[in-house]
């Protein structure tokens, strides 16, 4: 068809151009931003109107659907726990969770005279100094979000007793009474205690009643926008130059970091002057010119005129200010400027807007080298490195932090090397690990991966301890876990510890703990071995917490059978005073971190682990914060025990910029495949970048995300999927916690992503029995056995677009998720060939091939 004809103006940026030109492209850009709101939750405690009465208000500044998750703790009650408050004391609408919280909404009060929102709850008490403290979290139903106070309960202080030199009180205790020194402003009252005081206090203490207290926290929220921009190329005949021209409504300031192409890559180059007016130049790579108001001030446009001939595309992403930038997909955005380019770049028509960047980050415009020329530097760099360390002259010189400091630079060289040579590979699949199946049953692969189709259950949450007879429950459930497919499944830390949930243990040989006694945990294990499924036992070998105090006064030496001195303990943590080695990973602050480098360290977890393997029964294991100690000492116990499967708790932050997660995670992803390579391969990995990923996908509507440059799974799965356990929710981002809780709503899309794809998938306990999701899990998980979905499976991507993802694993069924509308394909030329196998609730759904 003929191009279309189109007036040129001249009032957008001054600039002079023809009276009439040909439109060569033209597209309107659907753009997401996310603002960020900050604001206040505050308490605020009263005195009421009778004798030991008080009133406590709890409120929030931002908008939201607020619900106050709360309970009370009580003087004289040991640990943290909470319990649920006197029925009196519960607000109207206030709903039991179990037998320890409460959940009451917060009501949206009148709005100020500055018209400003605000959100309260008010608790009634009558209970005087009885209750020590009122503990609760915030969360907002409109998001799924919950609120913390730094990774903590928020804790408002009623009553204590004061703090003294031997007075009797417990840590816990002490714990609350560290709250004081936050409040702004608090008044005190005190309160003989009696004969009614607990046995173990002194006699003279006295009860502290605060009357008053007013405390803000600084919250934040972040709140999704919708803009569009359009852009439209013209070709003027009369003055043979190329006009772009940008309209978009954002408000505000907005610049244009641009370039252009000449040979039709995506490289960034400068074109010839003239330039627009208000255009400088960025760090030699690009050009910035900032948009002009329109007339009514709802938004901004220019033109940006080119005279240079032979250029293919004009690239750009938009500043919207110092640290929001806006970009096509996790990519610049990319305009053809010819009829031939607009058809060459026709599969770059479908755009979103992905995460902010940063100026660094803003545009992919430098060149970069070739992926041989970067691994041949990397090679001479760890020969130069190798030849310094190994020198004789530089070891009889170099003292030994040195050396260590040349070893660490070579193994991220190394990294660094495999990286690309992995990248540069077609794709990266273990299946030449699976050996043949002539009879379709599973193989076992190799000590600690199993035999490929696992199915796990976590089969505990954070507040699973309080029953105080979790073994027998779990042994009842038995039968029904396996009905519902479950061939693994996870239980709790079983050593003795000082926290009622068993991360922090003491005496390891000591299996008595909150959860049951030894025998319930022997009677559990076989029961659950009779019915089927695999045990495995949650092992914490990064920190064990003293029983006795050294010479200093420092917690360091340790009781039981394992009765380790401080050389047990890194010497790196100034909180432990260890003398022992270094530490080989990150710190856990809250306990004696262990050093793995000591032999007789070594020796003694071993004997512990066969005797939990051969005494207790367990099949493999799950490693706590395996980021703490190298991945190579866990392949020596792998190898001392030989179990069946392992899966390694290696959780750390993805990459954001500017508050928005970044379209490629390869480096965090990387980390753990790096963990994994440390152990030999001996262990798998939860798989917290899929997590990751999956939030972000869901959450902003960006169904691209699940997918990467090379069309692949974009987390673990993607590149070790034998490896790769993925799961949407535990006892830490979910649960009581809620520490990176999954987007409310969106679960049975993550199931349906983990459920059909390659990968060892992980389904949470309370998504089982806690919530309405239940019999779609199952449905899943009966779809994943009967087509033989395993985690080698192979996953071929088939759409992945602002707001649908399909894939089709094994040529065996094809999944979709995301709202937007999507069909399978014919397969091998058969029409028809796919039958529906769920019924598309909940935006997800599966079909089987007929």
């Amino acid at each position: 068809s003929l191009p279309k004809r189109a007036v040129c103006s001249t009032a957008a940026s001054g600039i002079e151009v023809s009276e009439s030109a040909d439109i060569v492209f033209e597209k309107d850009f659907s753009l997401k931003r996310s603002e960020k709101m900050e604001g206040k939750i505050i308490t605020r405690l009263e005195s009421g109107n009778e004798e030991n009465s008080w009133q406590l208000f709890v409120g929030c500044t931002l908008p939201g659907n607020w619900i106050l998750h709360w309970g009370v703790n009580h003087l004289g009650d040991a640990g943290r726990e909470w319990d649920q408050p006197p029925m009196d004391m519960r607000p109207p609408g206030s709903i039991a969770i179990k037998h320890y919280a409460i959940e009451t909404p917060l009501e949206k009060q009148p709005a100020s005279s500055d018209g400003e929102t605000f959100y309260q709850l008010k608790i009634d008490s009558n209970a005087g100094c009885s209750i020590a403290a009122i503990s609760f979290v915030l969360k907002d139903e409109e998001t799924g979000f919950w609120y913390q106070n730094r990774g903590r309960d928020f804790k408002v202080l009623l009553s204590y007793y004061p703090q003294d030199e031997g007075n009797g009180i417990d840590n816990d205790e002490n714990l609350i009474l560290g709250t004081l020194g936050k409040i702004s402003n608090f008044f005190l009252k005190t309160e003989d205690h009696g004969n009614e005081r607990d046995s173990y206090r002194n006699s003279d203490l006295k009860k502290m009643c605060l009357r008053g207290s007013y405390e803000e926290h600084s919250i934040s929220k972040e709140r999704f926008i919708s803009n569009s921009i359009q852009v439209c190329v013209r070709h003027c005949p009369e003055r043979d130059n190329i006009v772009v021209d940008i309209e978009t409504d954002l408000p505000g300031d907005v610049v244009v970091h641009w370039g252009v192409s000449r040979d039709g890559s995506r490289n960034w180059e400068i074109p010839d002057e003239p330039y627009p007016p208000e255009t400088v130049m960025f760090k030699y790579k690009a050009l910035q010119t900032s948009l002009r108001k329109k007339d009514d001030g709802n938004g901004s446009k220019g033109s940006f005129p080119l005279h240079e001939e032979g250029l293919s595309a004009f690239m750009f992403v938009l500043k919207i200010n110092e640290s929001t930038w806006l970009n096509c997909e996790g990519n610049d955005f990319f305009v053809p400027l010819s009829s031939s380019s607009v058809v060459m770049e026709k599969h770059d028509t479908t755009q979103f807007i992905s995460s902010d960047e940063g100026e660094n980050g803003a545009a992919s415009h430098a060149t970069s080298e070739s992926d041989s020329s970067n691994t041949d530097g990397i090679i001479n760099d760890i020969r130069d490195l190798v030849s310094d360390i190994s020198s004789t002259k530089s070891l009889k010189s170099r003292s030994k932090a040195i050396q260590e400091t040349i070893l660490q630079e070579i193994e991220k060289l190394a990294a660094e090397a495999y990286g690309i040579f992995r990248s540069s590979m077609p794709k990266f699949i273990a299946s030449s690990l699976l050996e043949d199946e002539d009879d379709g049953t599973a193989v076992k692969i190799s000590s600690g991966t199993g035999s490929g189709f696992e199915i796990l259950l976590q089969g505990f949450n954070w507040e699973s301890h309080k029953s105080g007879r979790w073994y027998m429950e779990l042994h009842d459930k038995a039968p029904e876990l396996s009905k519902l497919g479950f061939t693994v499944i996870w239980l709790p830390p079983p050593t003795d510890s000082v926290s009622p949930e068993g991360y922090m243990p003491t005496d390891l040989y000591n299996l008595n703990s909150r959860y049951g006694s030894v025998d319930e945990l022997k009677t559990l294990i076989k029961r659950l071995k009779e019915v089927g499924i695999k045990v495995l036992g949650d092992v914490v070998l990064n920190h064990r917490c003293a029983q006795y105090r050294n010479k200093s006064g420092i917690w360091n030496i340790f009781g039981g059978r394992l009765n380790w001195d401080d050389r047990a303990v890194v010497s790196d943590d100034p909180n432990f005073q260890g003398r022992g080695n270094r530490s080989s990973g990150d710190f856990f602050h809250a306990a004696p971190n262990i050093d793995h480098s000591q032999d007789f360290v070594r020796k003694d977890i071993k004997e512990w682990m066969r005797w939990l393997r051969e005494e207790i029964g367990y099949d493999g294991w799950r490693f706590d914060f395996v980021r703490g100690f190298w991945g190579g000492y866990v392949k020596e116990y792998m190898g001392a025990t030989e179990p069946y499967f392992a899966v390694g708790e290696f959780w750390d932050s993805l990459s954001y910029t500017y508050g928005q997660m970044d379209r490629n995670q390869d480096a965090h992803r990387q980390r753990i495949i790096d963990w994994i390579n440390a152990t030999n391969g001996t262990s798998g990995a939860f798989d917290v970048t899929t997590k990751g990923i999956l939030h972000s996908a869901l959450e902003r509507c960006e169904y691209w995300r699940l997918s990467d440059e090379k069309r692949k799974p974009p987390g673990v799965l993607g590149w070790w999927p034998s490896r790769a356990v993925t799961f949407i929710e535990n006892h830490d981002t979910g649960s009581t916690q809620g520490h990176w809780r999954f987007p409310q709503g969106k679960e049975m899309q993550g199931y349906a992503y983990i459920l059909t794809h390659p990968g060892t998938p992980s389904v949470f306990y309370d998504h089982v029995f806690f919530s309405p999701l239940r019999d779609q899990i199952a449905s899943l998980i009966r779809i994943r056995t009967r087509n033989r979905i395993h985690c080698r499976s192979i996953v071929k991507i088939l759409k992945a677009d602002k707001d649908v993802y399909a894939a089709m694993i094994d040529e065996k069924l094809v999944m979709k998720i995301g709202p937007g509308y999507y069909e399978p394909p014919p397969l091998d030329g058969r029409r028809n060939c796919w039958t529906a196998a769920t019924d598309g609730r909940q935006d997800y759904r599966i079909w089987e091939i007929s």
